[in-house]
């Protein structure tokens, strides 16, 4: 179940002239095996969290849905705090009903146990099998249903990647695209390639996350109004 950060006030600047409401995911999911592990990925989460800081700012209504990272919520932000996909996709679902917008930030597990353990596995000598299927797909379950919303996903490649990009953008329903790699995990600053909605790609130069983050809004707010 999702937890809620309280929302705090804060001064903004910049405001938008037409607020939206953005939906944002954000950070890792965890998938537990058993009482006590669990697999999970690197993702920090602070792109998702400068987005829904940058989206604040500039005067939007922002529902950001967050699994387990180490940072403090953004003030002015609705945060709902989540560990597995199953808790991120029904979080999103519920803020996506009202929402004009969605950025798709979260890395989300590819898979999780069939079965959870109740109690802690003892170690195995001989090691373990534990079968896997597939998560839901956030992004492409909410793109089917999307209407005349917007939509903004993430891919992270570390290989072919506007390939690889170019038919995420087809699967997820995404109006764009943004192609990043894992030298972006857990780093201050990024760099993007963006896939628009025409299949053009354009090469955003490198920068902070939060200035990445500021142009996506922009972005964002531009697609929004263009429909």
């Amino acid at each position: 179940m999702a937890k809620r950060r309280p929302q705090r006030a804060s001064a903004r600047s910049n405001r938008a002239s037409d607020p939206l409401h953005i939906l944002i995911t954000a950070g890792p999911t965890r998938e537990y095996i058993d009482a006590i592990r669990f697999i999970s990925n690197p993702s920090s989460g602070r792109m998702g969290y400068a987005i829904a800081t940058a989206a604040a700012a500039r005067g939007h209504r922002v529902t950001l849905v967050s699994g387990p990272v180490a940072l403090p919520a953004p003030q002015g932000v609705e945060t709902l705090l989540v560990e597995t996909g199953r808790e991120m996709a029904t979080a999103a679902g519920r803020a996506f009903r009202d929402a004009d917008a969605a950025i798709f930030t979260a890395a989300v597990c590819d898979y999780r146990p069939v079965r959870r353990e109740r109690h802690k596995l003892p170690k195995n000598p001989d090691g373990v099998t534990i079968e896997m299927t597939t998560t839901e797909d956030i992004a492409a379950s909410l793109g089917r249903r999307k209407g005349r919303r917007v939509t903004l996903a993430f891919a992270l490649e570390d290989r072919n990647g506007r390939q690889k990009a170019e038919r995420k953008r087809i699967v997820k329903h995404a109006d764009a695209i943004l192609l990043n790699g894992p030298a972006n995990l857990n780093a201050d600053r990024a760099t993007f390639e963006f896939l628009d909605a025409e299949g053009r790609w354009h090469a955003w130069p490198s920068g902070t996350k939060q200035r990445i983050a500021e142009r996506i809004i922009r972005t964002v707010e531009k697609m929004c109004a263009s429909r």
